[in-house]
């Protein structure tokens, strides 16, 4: 299951992990970001031991989201070294997050 992140441990999760990372910036309310959960818990599991998939509620973690420029969502940033590597915006097919998080293992 996706790791939950937030302010208090984004760094120590995120940002010093010695894997890739991908972050689904998602709301309760936000109806594209319930269509593409089910892909991120089953990236979770099949890239478990490669790499890191957490989700960060942007209504309680502001300072991240605003950080980062996250206007839309759901958007899914890739981080390989605490740095952003790349980004998608928007529900998008599994086989495009997948392509994205296997170009940085």
């Amino acid at each position: 299951m996706a790791t939950e992140v937030n302010e208090a441990n984004f760094e120590e999760i995120v940002l010093k992990s010695d894997k890739p990372v991908l972050v689904d910036f998602w709301a309760e309310w936000c109806g594209p970001c319930r269509l593409i959960a089910p892909i991120v818990e089953e990236m979770s599991s099949e890239f478990a031991g490669k790499a890191v998939i957490v989700k960060l509620d942007v209504d309680n973690n502001n300072s991240i989201s605003a950080k980062y420029g996250i206007r839309n969502i759901p958007t899914i940033l890739f981080f390989k070294n605490g740095q952003v590597a790349d980004k998608q915006v928007g529900a998008v097919a599994k086989s495009s997050l997948v392509n994205k998080l296997k170009a940085l293992l």
